[in-house]
């Protein structure tokens, strides 16, 4: 009788927890018993493991076996285990030497013929062992780089079971041919070649996005079909300043756990989400039966999440934006846990006028009934509108703007403008929490910085029902961004009467000649 341990990782939303996977072999009838509350995919790793073990060369013990998953409390799921069940078991058979296996974590899910097959969360598996003090981990081969990409742990990626035996027994690799991976791409990797200059008219629109990238504000695009909307949002993302280390790290981290291909390298530019109308809550939000996995909110994280013909939306999943949009993460309840994902996306919203798309549309008739084009409206609840910034209403494209052409300035020219803007949103808002102004919780922006001149427009406006609590922060966010665009250091009273104008989805006229 032996009693053998490896370790392993269990992910609860993005945190990673050490879990010691114990194989003790007695005396009894031949079977395996595997203890410490598995899923169905992890109760199944019992004959995987035994297949993987047998064709690779090795005896699976014929006895009573008994495989503990510690701590027996914590729910474990998925079939990342198997790589430290196999490796548990052969160590409590005299296979493999105990003292090979200290302070290793093993992931990775084996194949009947003993080969590793890759396995999602290995990113911020990585990132929890080397959190907890261990030295070493073995992945997957073709995951070896996306588990280098964590510092201080010697990682080891190998192709089958068999090659770990002899690594840790000191003899010869055998050749093996590694698994391929099923190659995700990661949200936004399909915009790179979209450029803001191939957008046609629409100047105020345009303007409008400048403002939204370099405060980080929500938006609602709302205009007839063929406007722009869907072309102008697509562009939001090559405007935005690349990730922070920090953040491409919890990026990425969120990306591994949702399956996207990660050999390239940390997630350097900020995702681009935008999920079918058709999409449920969980898909939208997370979820998952035992285990939550990350959703569309999340993928989106420090990036944008788009939602097009957003009044298609089920009602459900639009009203559950609310929190995340606030708070900046989602939580989500199971009955035997609760799972933590970050989700600092920036919104935009794009929607038709009515279900034909032509209500209010000059030189267009509309076919809808009056109360269809108000239920329609009204399938963005107010509490969702109440936290978009900027409001910008599209007008159809006209002859004259097709037979120009594009004349207007590239991403990378406007994206310069964002850059320097946010600059100075860090250096004013230098030892806070924030980096940018979208990001200012109201209290800090009232009573720590310099109110707008004209603040009292917005006040007037709060007055007269035109404007919501929420609305007077988010017109003064507007305000200080437009006024860094500008590069002055307050913002003048026209930069918080534009501000008031966007927020209501107002036509002050040409607004980029405005504030230029």
């Amino acid at each position: 009788m032996m009693l053998a341990s490896t370790w392993s990782v269990a992910l609860v939303g993005v945190e990673g927890r050490m879990v010691q996977v114990e194989a003790d072999i007695g005396g009894g009838l031949p079977r395996t018993v595997l203890v410490g509350l598995p899923d169905t995919a992890l109760y199944q790793s019992r004959d995987r493991c035994k297949a993987a073990v047998t064709n690779s060369g090795h005896t699976w013990p014929v006895a009573l076996l008994t495989i503990n998953l510690s701590p027996a409390t914590l729910p474990k799921a998925g079939s990342h285990y198997d790589l430290a069940i196999a490796a548990a078991v052969l160590a409590a058979s005299g296979v493999i030497p105990l003292e090979a296996l200290s302070r290793t974590a093993l992931l990775g899910e084996l194949g009947l013929d003993g080969r590793l097959r890759p396995v999602p969360g290995v990113l911020p598996a990585t990132i929890a062992a080397a959190r907890a003090g261990f030295t070493r981990v073995v992945v997957p081969l073709r995951q070896a780089a996306e588990a280098s990409l964590v510092d201080g742990v010697d990682v080891l990626g190998l192709a089958s079971l068999s090659q770990l035996v002899a690594e840790l027994r000191g003899e010869p690799v055998p050749l093996v041919d590694p698994v391929e991976l099923s190659v995700v791409a990661a949200p936004g990797d399909r915009l790179g070649a979209l450029d803001l200059a191939d957008v046609v008219g629409q100047e105020e629109a345009k303007w409008a996005l400048e403002v939204a990238a370099a405060g980080r504000h929500h938006m609602f695009l709302h205009g007839p079909p063929g406007a722009g909307k869907t072309m102008l949002a697509c562009r939001l993302p090559g405007l935005l300043p690349d990730l922070e280390p920090v953040d491409a790290l919890e990026v990425s981290a969120v990306h591994s756990l949702a399956g996207f291909d990660l050999s390239g390298g940390l997630v350097a530019r900020p995702p681009y989400v935008d999920p079918h109308h058709s999409a449920s809550v969980a898909s939208i939000v997370g979820g998952g039966p035992r285990v939550a996995r990350p959703g569309a909110i999340s993928c989106a994280h420090r990036g944008v999440l788009f939602l097009d013909e957003a009044p298609e939306f089920a009602p459900q999943v639009l009203d559950a934006l609310r929190t995340p949009l606030e708070s900046g993460t989602v939580s989500i309840a199971r009955s035997e846990l609760n799972a933590r994902f970050p989700a600092a996306f920036q919104l935009v919203l794009a929607a038709n006028p009515c279900p034909c798309g032509m209500a209010a549309t000059p030189g267009a008739e509309c076919t809808c009934a009056p109360a269809s084009v108000r239920r329609y409206a009204e399938k963005i609840s107010g509490p969702v509108r109440d936290r978009v910034d900027i409001v910008q209403t599209f007008l159809p494209l006209r002859r004259s703007h097709l037979r120009a052409g594009s004349d207007g300035e590239p991403s990378l020219r406007v994206a310069e403008r964002v850059r320097e803007a946010r600059g100075r949103q860090r250096a004013r808002l230098a030892g806070t929490p924030w980096r940018t102004n979208g990001e200012v919780p109201g209290p800090h922006l009232r009573r720590h910085l310099p109110p707008p001149h004209g603040a009292q427009l917005a006040w007037d406006a709060l007055d007269r029902g035109r404007l919501s609590a929420r609305g007077v922060d988010k017109v003064f966010r507007l305000a200080w961004t437009v006024a860094d665009l500008a590069g002055r250091d307050r913002p003048s009273r026209d930069d918080t009467a534009l501000a008031v104008a966007m927020r209501r989805g107002e036509q002050p006229g040409t607004l980029a000649r405005e504030v230029g």
